[in-house]
């Protein structure tokens, strides 16, 4: 299966998330630090990032439009995800590979993960 991060400030969401992927196959690393995602990125070979839309003060889009103009980390499919209505094209305009909106049952996170996966493949 893949190496995925997931960038959330909510502990418990992330948590969650976590146990469900690993549950399914997946390695996951969560961090509540987007600053610090690239940082993260280089020491973490992820596969597919899942990126919250406003974590801590800071605007997902921003992490992601950074990534996508970054050599490094440009081809990494991410999943943005948010509560907010009305998000789905500024996520994808930032980048975005995806958008799931909140609340979200697992099986539809987890079909979307697949699908990501595997036209990357």
């Amino acid at each position: 299966m893949a190496r995925i991060l997931i960038v959330d400030d909510d502990q418990t969401i992330g948590l969650m998330l976590k146990d469900i992927l690993e549950f399914n196959g997946h390695e996951v690393k969560v961090s509540q630090e987007p600053r610090r995602t690239k940082e993260i990125l280089a020491e973490y070979d992820a596969e597919l990032i899942l990126l919250d839309k406003l974590i801590s003060g800071v605007d997902g889009t921003d992490v992601c439009a950074d990534l996508k103009r970054d050599d490094r980390f440009e081809q990494i499919p991410v999943i943005m995800m948010s509560a907010l209505h009305n998000v789905n094209d500024i996520c994808k305009e930032a980048g975005a590979t995806e958008f799931l909106a909140k609340p979200f049952d697992m099986s539809s996170l987890t079909d979307l993960i697949d699908r990501v996966l595997s036209t990357k493949a």
